[in-house]
């Protein structure tokens, strides 16, 4: 390993007058991205409701005032399970390869809220040992891919409708806030309306290998929701050309025809909070467009 006179080195939030800096930094250790990237993604950060008392941006570790190592974090506010709860998605990091001694001085910083829920939801093969030695338990092991409309008939009538319309059924105020936010991410935000009842659901657009358009599951308020109106969701996904949808998964899901991937896109929590299935609100995978 490379090594270099450190003469005085710590670890601080990242500010405002650190952007060009950090755009730099992350520029350099991705280079598939551009400084463009970079700084959409940091001004996305800036105008996201970060939660009270905790970093905007995340962690900066410079020598001597001059930036040698960068942490993403966005902390936010998630639903769940008719409450609330905080959660970090611990994002793109890099360390200038004479300062990487001091890369746990980086991570101890970004990781040190108790009472916060941690996730990586992308880390590279080389790097989920490291992961799992800052104590991240691997919670999503792979990936099924499914053509909802061809799952089982739904037990009740049930309308899907997109989030500019009031669904007219009891809803919940935060989850309303999720899919406008999420459909000015560039998601599909839908309700699904049944027995008085709206249940949000929120898709991401993607291109399985560059060519079949699909889309993820980003957010709804458990699996067995989805696979209860998965049928009527996926012929309106269909009518609008993406049949296929995504759903992190530990195996293939009952009541839903599909093939599951093990070993695709791990994904790994740290904190009070198991994050569920289908849950990827307010990561990496919307506000970045990873």
């Amino acid at each position: 390993m490379l090594s270099a006179p450190v003469s005085r080195i710590r670890s601080r939030q990242i500010g405002q007058s650190d952007i060009d800096g950090v755009v730099g930094l992350l520029a350099s250790g991705f280079p598939l991205r551009s400084r463009d990237y970079w700084r959409r993604a940091l001004e996305k950060l800036g105008s996201h409701p970060t939660p009270e008392g905790l970093p905007k941006y995340g962690y900066l570790l410079e020598n001597d005032g001059a930036p040698v190592g960068v942490i993403l974090l966005i902390f936010s506010t998630v639903p769940t399970s008719g409450a609330s709860t905080t959660r970090c998605n611990v994002s793109s990091w890099y360390v200038e390869p004479a300062f990487r001694s001091h890369a746990p001085l980086l991570i101890s910083q970004a990781i040190k809220h108790k009472n916060v829920t941690y996730v990586n939801i992308s880390p590279a093969p080389h790097t989920r040992p490291i992961v799992e030695a800052q104590g991240f338990t691997r919670y999503s092991n792979g990936q099924f891919v499914t053509v909802p409309a061809f799952g089982r008939t739904c037990p009740e009538q049930a309308k899907v409708i997109g989030v500019e319309t009031l669904p007219g059924a009891q809803f919940e105020a935060t989850e309303l806030e999720l899919l406008k936010v999420h459909k000015d991410y560039g998601c599909v935000s839908l309700w699904c309306v049944a027995a008085g009842r709206a249940y949000p659901f929120v898709f991401i657009p993607r291109l399985v290998k560059g060519v079949i358009p699909c889309t993820q599951l980003i957010y709804c308020r458990n699996i067995e929701d989805f696979v209860r109106f998965a049928r009527p969701i996926g012929r309106h996904l269909a009518k609008r050309g993406r049949p296929v949808v995504i759903i992190d998964s530990n195996g293939p899901i009952p009541g839903l025809v599909g093939k599951y991937f093990d070993g695709k896109l791990p994904k790994y929590f740290k904190g009070p909070e198991r994050p569920s299935f289908g849950d990827l609100a307010y990561t990496e995978a919307v506000m970045f467009g990873l």
